[in-house]
């Protein structure tokens, strides 16, 4: 039997994988057999650009269909219910104190696939992440990164960005 490795997921973050498999198969390829169908009609495709570019795009598609079919089935969803809201874990939304940079900022713990560090959506597999998991509020954390170690101080835990 394959040894699958699974990947932790929000249920926001799995969504979006749906998604966006529904509209490459349901609304982009439909779109792409057009444009291959309409380039088709203007002759010689040894010299066709219209072809090769709708080619293209349906390769592009058909690849990411393939990888999100993958996430998909090697994904498992965190039950938010079951995770205590007072301790940092995946799904959480964290408040820290940073001190080198001497300001505040707010963090989403999201799975590797859904960070997007630009939107405050940090990997539960950063050196960031992964050192505030199970922390509490009030505690200080070390963080190892690859410029060095500094320490943030947990400020606020909550399960949604509005609490």
């Amino acid at each position: 039997m394959e040894n699958q490795k699974k990947t932790l997921y929000t249920e926001e973050g799995y969504k979006n994988l749906v998604d966006e498999l529904q509209y490459l198969k349901d609304v982009r390829i439909p779109e792409i057999k057009v444009q291959i169908a309409e380039a088709r009609a203007f002759g010689d495709l040894s010299e066709n650009s219209e072809y090769d570019e709708a080619k293209n795009e349906q390769a592009k598609a058909v690849t990411r269909i393939a990888e999100l079919e993958k996430l998909i089935n090697e994904a498992t969803i965190i039950n938010e219910s079951e995770i205590r809201a007072d301790v940092v874990n995946l799904g959480s939304f964290v408040k820290v104190y940073d001190s080198d940079m001497d300001e505040e900022v707010e963090y989403s713990i999201v799975g590797s696939n859904e960070a997007d560090p630009m939107q405050g959506r940090i990997s539960d597999q950063s050196p960031l992440g992964s050192a505030m998991l199970g922390a509490k509020v009030g505690e200080e954390v070390t963080v190892v990164a690859p410029f060095g170690e500094y320490k943030v101080k947990i400020l606020a835990v909550s399960r949604s960005k509005d609490n």
